[in-house]
């Protein structure tokens, strides 16, 4: 077991926390699990939501000051930004567009759904969170009686909790601006935001705008800042590590928590639940797909003529394979330069200036896949998401992806910062765990081929691309 790769490791995991679940449920074990395995899964998603803020904080921090003296930067450092920007904003939209004509979450049947609602409802009133439509099902009489068999509480408690929404929900909502949303990025108390997960927004606008100062200061002021910043990234980056190396055991506690809950004694919702995630999954891999075989070589033809379709992918197979392995863009970033500067004549003032940027910004598949994700878990609780909430997860979510370390499985706690800023339960996560590795390999691939989209795109634009199509396996050493 030892010899095993990490990921076969958290495969494994799963596999036997769906089985124990399976088991669990048809034996009568479900309290059991429920009370003693479950919560070794409750820790696995405070481990990850206790690294998510410093994790963001310091990795947008450490990305923006290491871009350089901003007067060096000029013409190609703005549209460096501003095409990573416009892709991850084109990914989310795709992301939206396919999850709201596809409906995963409406193909589960119709009672696992209203279960599902009654328990986000139930978790909304014990946060103190606002009922994203305006329908309460908890006032319901019908559906009291499911809703205590559920959380085991009573009709006075229920309705006391609607009152009590009521109220806050009455406050919260009363003499708000138009800007109000803007108003609200901006923290009053950084300290009070750093202690707020659902704050993530304020916590991002901070680190942006910390990360510009350091580049507006002498550099021999600046630079232990950004030596310390960079300590401290790496720091929280290891916690990453060590905390997924624990992931398959924490896995197995999870999945079987989950499907116990769900499930209870009835075997019959556990099919319900993968067949959901079957049609999620194969919403993000259509959209994922359709950003590596579409968008970038649509993007990448209409800026650079010379590179052919085959040529660009010829060029960038081994980087690509890569990525796909170790679903880690940082662990790639070597390879891709090399394939970069090598196959496709990308001058390395070019390549060591966009790559390192993109693979901190540029997280299109993660993006992409964050968004279906949220719209998913929405619909499979029964939860119509307005425009205006839809947009504010394209917002949220294009900012986190700036702060996704370039690391595997770091798009899984950046999904815990959108679902807080749109008031879903962050413990979610837990129901698109089992299919989240495939689908990192995958996303891996489209950020890694996005920026060696924009990487060419910003050397054609700069006149030092010298592309010669060749074979590229004749000159990149697959060991290097």
């Amino acid at each position: 077991m030892k010899k095993l790769a990490l990921h076969w490791k958290i495969i494994i995991g799963m596999v036997l926390g769906i089985i124990w679940a399976l088991l669990s449920s048809s034996l009568g074990w479900s309290s059991f699990t429920i009370d003693w395995i479950d919560p070794f899964g409750t820790i696995f998603i405070n481990l990850l939501k206790l690294i998510a803020v410093p994790l963001v904080l310091f990795s947008i921090i450490s990305g923006v000051a290491n871009i350089g003296d901003p007067a060096s930067l000029g013409r190609m450092g703005g549209k460096t930004l501003m095409i990573y920007l416009l892709t991850t904003v084109f990914a989310i939209s795709l992301g939206l567009i396919l999850v709201n004509t596809v409906k995963p979450g409406k193909l589960i049947d119709e009672q696992s759904r209203i279960d599902n609602r009654i328990s986000y409802e139930i978790w909304a009133s014990s946060q103190g969170y606002e009922i994203k439509d305006g329908i309460n099902y908890l006032k319901d009489p019908e559906f009291f009686q499911r809703a205590q068999e559920i959380s085991d509480l009573t009709k006075s408690e229920l309705k006391e909790a609607s009152v009590s929404d009521k109220l806050e929900n009455a406050n919260k909502q009363k003499n708000k601006s138009p800007l109000q949303p803007l108003v609200d990025i901006v923290p009053d108390n950084f300290f009070y935001s750093l202690s707020n997960n659902g704050l993530m927004l304020q916590i991002i606008f901070f680190a942006l705008f910390f990360g510009v100062c350091l580049l507006f200061i002498p550099t021999e002021k600046a630079q232990p800042v950004i030596n310390l910043v960079d300590s401290i990234n790496e720091v929280f980056l290891k916690m990453v590590d060590l905390v997924m190396q624990a992931a398959p055991f924490f896995v197995f506690a999870l999945l079987a928590g989950v499907v116990s809950k769900m499930a209870g004694d009835d075997i019959g919702k556990v099919v319900e639940i993968f067949k959901g995630l079957s049609w999620y999954s194969l919403t993000v891999l259509a959209g994922l797909l359709i950003m590596i075989f579409i968008t970038y070589p649509g993007i990448l033809k209409a800026f650079v003529k010379k590179i052919p379709y085959t040529g660009f992918f010829k060029s960038m197979s081994p980087a690509q394979t890569l990525a796909f392995s170790t679903s880690s863009s940082a662990a790639t970033l070597p390879v891709t330069m090399e394939c970069v500067e090598q196959n496709l004549g990308v001058n390395k003032k070019i390549s060591s200036f966009v790559l390192p940027i993109g693979a901190t910004v540029n997280m299109d598949g993660t993006s992409l896949y964050q968004a279906v994700a949220v719209i998913f878990l929405a619909q499979m609780h029964m939860i119509d998401l307005t425009i205006g909430q839809q947009l504010t997860v394209v917002m949220t979510t294009t900012l986190a992806s700036i702060g996704s370390a370039a690391v595997p499985s770091a798009g899984l706690v950046m999904l815990i910062i959108v679902l807080d800023s749109v008031g879903l339960n962050p413990a979610w996560i837990a129901i698109i765990f089992p299919v989240d590795r495939i689908l990192d390999m995958f996303r891996t691939v489209v950020n890694v081929t996005g920026d060696a989209t924009v990487c060419t795109i910003i050397a054609n634009g700069e006149n030092m691309l010298d592309y010669k199509e060749h074979d590229p396996t004749e000159t990149f050493d697959l060991d290097s």
